[in-house]
């Protein structure tokens, strides 16, 4: 690729990531969206933090992970026991990581 095409590409995913990250900004009055839509946006971000850890913890190389044999496993299992008995974020990443740790570093999980 010639420098010009490279500059391009720069100056034109700068201009649309701008246009997309201040599109609600621009009307002057809220966007009217339809209740089913309104709910539907409640998940989106449940949604998008499981579409990014389920296949962290279940995959491994692109592939399922082979073997019930691996440290995050009873992580998460810990940690999702923790969450729904306390309902505190802190606590549950504390527990999953006082799981993941000795199973990985001390048994090489």
């Amino acid at each position: 690729m010639s420098p010009w095409e490279i500059f391009v590409a720069i100056v034109g995913l700068a201009l649309i990531t701008a246009f997309t990250r201040a599109f609600f900004l621009y009307p002057d009055r809220d966007l009217p969206l339809p209740g089913w839509l309104r709910r539907g946006l409640r998940y989106a971000p449940l949604a998008a933090l499981a579409a990014v850890i389920v296949p962290e913890v279940v995959m491994t190389d692109g592939r399922l992970i082979a073997t019930l044999q691996d440290a995050r496993l009873p992580a998460s299992l810990a940690a999702s026991v923790y969450y729904f008995s306390r309902r505190d974020i802190l606590g549950t990443i504390v527990t999953g990581m006082a799981v993941f740790l000795p199973l990985r570093i001390g048994l090489g999980w």
